[in-house]
């Protein structure tokens, strides 16, 4: 709907020609299809009646554009990049934001603009009202999707917003090297003045995964656990399960159980009430995609959902995804104190993939991690196979030193009395990942408790317990050791792979007496 009362000249927007407030699904349809649009402004319809929109060059974050400005309110608090622990968080002076800011209103100046209202955070005493500016249809599509819409009431009394964010995605930074940044890309936090602005990506997950850096930032600060992490809870919202885990390791599929309500599949917050999601919709990668083994998420490709960078054959309509869906699936959006926490991985104990499936003549190549296959490069600048680590599952969005959140996290675990397990969900000795089915089987042992009955040996240099027997699982799975034709070449990756975990830890533990003391719990040569 127009909504002639949003005053966008209090960002410096001026010149309006048309404000399309809100919009419903059948007005973004109208919006994102016009046969006027080409480029990447435009969507089309796939077969199963969801419209598919491709992003360009950037069909993941670029976490090398990310910056935060330094002032007095973030300069103590936000993890900042430093050469002894490098993060995404560059900082940037309050001058180079006012540029970007100029930028980016500049774009957005005297066109026909939409502006989405939502919240982002189910609880309602701590969420935030969050306001999307951006001249493309089909990103008002996406937040309007991803984030919690409002109700025509809540709506009403909206007010103004807690945050804004100022998506100008045909802006390129010109001047990006007098600024001293990396790129003509720029997403750019003003924590003070509570806008992110975004210039020169059209990946709608920007705007994401811009606000869950926002509330990574706020939330522990007030006493709430922040995660990257999906969450379900039994049907008679007993009973939560938290799964931790980096992209594409099978929080997504994990979660998305029939068995079980789904709170959400990605960001959540745990306070003293209980878990909670801070989005209204779910973002699953599709490639290999079949109704059989994600049937919750292959039915969320309809009418209304929006696909990113999915092939579509022009003559017979069938799409082979690629990427993402951001869809329609309704969670629960709050539930109980979580009593299971299961940290997801997709190659730790495999320890690494097959060297066949990597193509080094390539800038950008393929691997599997959990059950997805994802383009590695996607996300601007990573174009080599490496171990990484990522602090608390999701090192790109912490706004805060990883502490912080693993401390919340604790406080919240004793006090709901919750077990932790460590599940990988990717390779092992075989070449093979680890299947659907009996990932799922070992989920399933472990939300009903039985798999605390099993028989368990202990894994050598890790210091952890498997269980040697669960039902609809094979032993070889349980124990990756033995699916190596020669176990003495796992033992030599383990051992590797140990001492990078060591030297990772070490990074913390120099710095903080606490983290000292939990070195005897890690790995061990």
């Amino acid at each position: 709907m127009n909504n002639k009362n949003i005053d966008l000249s209090r960002y410096g927007i001026t010149n309006v020609k048309e404000i399309i407030y809100n919009p419903s699904f059948d007005k973004l349809y109208e919006e994102e299809t016009h046969p006027e649009l080409n480029g990447y402004e435009k969507a089309f319809k796939t077969e199963l009646g969801a419209l598919n929109v491709m992003t360009g060059v950037y069909t993941g974050r670029s976490p090398k554009d990310k910056y935060i400005v330094k002032d007095d309110v973030t300069e103590e608090t936000v993890w900042c990049n430093t050469p002894e622990y490098p993060n995404d968080n560059k900082p940037i002076t309050p001058e180079t934001w006012e540029e970007l800011e100029k930028q980016a209103v500049k774009e957005l100046s005297g066109k026909k603009l939409y502006v989405v209202d939502a919240f982002c955070g189910a609880n309602e005493h701590t969420r935030l009202k969050v306001r999307f500016v951006m001249e493309v249809a089909w990103q008002a599509h996406f937040v309007t999707n991803m984030f919690i819409r409002p109700t025509p009431e809540e709506l009403a009394k909206f007010g103004e917003p807690d945050f804004v964010v100022l998506t100008a995605s045909k802006s390129k930074v010109a001047n990006y090297k007098e600024l001293g940044l990396h790129s003509e890309t720029a997403i750019a936090f003003n924590l003070k003045k509570k806008v992110q602005v975004i210039l020169n990506t059209w990946y709608g997950g920007e705007m994401k995964k811009g606000m869950f850096s926002v509330m990574n930032y706020l939330n522990p600060l007030r006493g709430i656990a922040s995660m990257h992490c999906s969450a379900n809870t039994d049907k008679s919202l007993n009973e939560t399960a938290i799964f931790f885990g980096l992209s594409g390791t099978g929080k997504t599929t994990l979660s998305a159980d029939p068995k079980r309500l789904l709170i959400g599949d990605d960001e959540h917050g745990w306070d003293d009430e209980g878990v909670f999601n801070y989005e209204g919709g779910c973002y699953a990668k599709v490639i290999n995609l079949d109704a059989e083994s994600e049937p919750d998420i292959y039915k969320a490709i309809r009418r209304d959902a929006l696909l990113e960078n999915v092939i579509v054959d022009e003559n017979t309509r069938v799409s082979y995804p690629i990427y993402h869906i951001e869809n329609t699936v309704e969670p629960i959006s709050k539930g109980p104190h979580a009593k299971d926490i299961i940290f997801l991985t997709a190659d730790a104990f495999g320890v690494l993939p097959p060297v066949s499936i990597l193509d080094s003549d390539q800038a950008m190549y393929y691997f599997l991690s959990g059950y997805t296959s994802k383009l590695a490069g996607t996300e601007r600048g990573i174009t080599e196979p490496k171990p990484t680590f990522s602090a608390c599952f999701g090192a790109a969005f912490l706004t805060l030193h990883p502490f912080k959140y693993a401390q919340e996290l604790v406080k919240k675990a004793e006090k709901s009395n919750a077990k932790f397990y460590l599940v990988n969900t990717g390779w092992n000795g075989t070449g093979k990942r680890i299947s659907i089915k009996e990932t799922r089987a070992i989920i399933d042992a472990i939300l009903n408790q039985s798999i605390l009955k099993e028989p368990t040996a202990v894994i050598p240099f890790f210091n952890l317990r498997y269980p040697t027997e669960v039902f609809g699982v094979t032993k070889d799975v349980l124990d990756p050791r033995s699916s190596y034709k020669n176990p003495a070449v796992w033992d030599e990756k383990a051992k590797e792979l140990a001492s990078k975990f060591i030297a990772n830890f070490a990074k913390f533990a120099a710095t903080n007496e606490k983290c000292k003391k939990l070195e005897k719990s890690g790995p061990h040569i």
